[in-house]
């Protein structure tokens, strides 16, 4: 059974740093492509980021320069390094196993207070 199990989410100022971990089980990992995506209130899910198999990463415009995403195929894990955090960065934070199988994490919550 696959799992993903995120972490790191908080309350943080603006300008401020944090790093979500989303670790994976149930699944080979070095085949997986992951992504980053984000809800906030009365919004659509919106993608953030893939980092892909081999750690190609790719971004969506409004977080680009400031997000990095990485991974860890010895623990199975992959991270969304969120520096220079705006007010509309707030949301909630899934991790999603895009390939294989569109699986989701339960999301994680980022508060970022002006």
């Amino acid at each position: 059974q696959v799992q993903l199990v995120e972490s790191g989410g908080g309350l943080v100022q603006a300008g401020g740093s944090l790093r979500l971990s989303c670790a994976a089980s149930g699944i080979i990992f070095s085949v997986t492509t992951m992504g980053w995506y984000r809800q906030a209130p009365g919004k659509q899910r919106e993608w953030v980021a893939t980092i892909a198999n081999g750690g190609t990463t790719t971004y969506a415009n409004s977080v680009k320069g400031r997000f990095t995403g990485s991974r860890d195929s010895a623990k199975a894990t992959v991270y969304l390094q969120m520096n220079s955090l705006k007010p509309e960065d707030t949301a909630v934070y899934y991790c999603r196993m895009i390939s294989p199988g569109g699986y989701w994490g339960q999301g994680t919550q980022v508060t970022v207070s002006s």
